[in-house]
């Protein structure tokens, strides 16, 4: 039973790291955004969006050993890694739309 649930806090961790660095990501992309310097800001939100994407990875994966069959401890920090994961991949998709609604409304001018 131990050995399960240090897989799970690992799980969970990676999860989290993979997520937060997506987050710090998106943030800097936004202060760039800001600067004006918007070839960087392609490429940070690019990087956002594979960290996000190894975090979705690892979380999909564990959802498949449950299809599968194999049971899955809940615990406080598993929740908390997939609500990071959820809130991050809610401010990459609103950083997007709002980059996408900006550059729309500021062609039409």
């Amino acid at each position: 039973m131990q050995t399960n649930e240090q897989t799970m806090e690992q799980i969970a961790f990676t999860m989290i790291l993979h997520s937060g660095n997506a987050r710090s990501t998106i943030r800097e992309a936004i202060e760039v955004y800001k600067d004006g310097t918007f070839e960087d800001f392609d490429q940070l939100l690019s990087n956002a969006r594979s960290q996000l994407q190894e975090a979705h990875q690892v979380h999909f994966s564990q959802v498949q050993k449950e299809a599968n069959g194999e049971p899955t401890t809940l615990s406080l920090l598993l929740l908390h890694a997939e609500d990071h994961l959820m809130s991050t991949q809610t401010m990459l998709d609103l950083t997007t739309g709002l980059i996408e609604l900006m550059e729309h409304k500021f062609s039409q001018k």
